[in-house]
């Protein structure tokens, strides 16, 4: 494995899968190493190799990278999809952190007692809050900031697929994230990551949920 870019997280969605589309889309080739034991974390625990005793765990160049925002933006910078200035980087942020937040609500569906209302309360952020900025963001443009693409153009792109998966009407109401959702999905890289066999996950199920929690011994649910 020398040399190669090594994820360590469990054989699911969760936070590692925004780090898989932009290696994906930077046209890194990757391996896994999945987590499905309480015995792997605890050995990651005892080599002190996690940080801050959490996954994702990603190595690269040489490092053992934690903290999921930190993995992106080392990926972003190396691989030129963090824009051309100080200016462009903050505005990038700020749409990714937006959208992460957003793929956090949707990572805890799958934790949830009341799946129903959780999505609901989802959609109707999505739609009042989230998109709406976006959908603003793309008017006349190709892309979210500065003409060229970012990781926050990834990111936007993952989490759009992922909310039409749970509403597959939602941007119906948003054209100009619809335009760029459709040109995005004819890229070559993204066009590879979408075909199925490839690292894509798929929607998180109860198996994923049942490795999570005995993995890290608890028994993590959501309202």
């Amino acid at each position: 494995m020398a040399g190669k870019v090594v994820l360590h997280y469990f054989d699911g969605r969760g936070r590692m899968e925004s780090i898989r589309w932009l290696l994906a889309v930077a046209g890194v080739e990757f391996e896994e190493v999945y987590i499905t034991t309480r015995q792997q974390y605890e050995k990651l625990l005892s080599d002190r190799t996690l940080m801050f005793q959490q996954l994702p765990l990603v190595e690269i160049d040489n490092m053992k990278l934690v903290q999921s925002k930190a993995i992106m933006n080392y990926i972003s910078e190396k691989y030129n999809l963090h824009g051309k200035d100080l200016k462009e980087r903050v505005m990038i942020n700020m749409f990714s952190d937006g959208l992460i937040d957003l793929m956090k609500m949707l990572m805890s569906v799958p934790f949830t007692i009341n799946k129903t209302t959780k999505l609901d309360n989802i959609q109707t952020k999505a739609k009042e809050r989230y998109l709406p900025v976006y959908e603003k963001a793309l008017s006349g443009h190709m892309y979210l900031v500065g003409g060229k693409l970012s990781c926050a153009d990834v990111l936007l792109l993952e989490c759009t697929l992922t909310l039409q998966e749970n509403f597959p009407e939602i941007l119906s109401e948003f054209p100009n994230i619809k335009g760029f959702q459709d040109r995005m999905t004819q890229m070559p890289a993204v066009i590879r990551f979408l075909e199925p066999g490839s690292q894509r996950k798929p929607p998180s199920d109860e198996v994923y949920v049942k490795t999570v929690r005995e993995v890290f011994n608890v028994n993590l649910v959501f309202p």
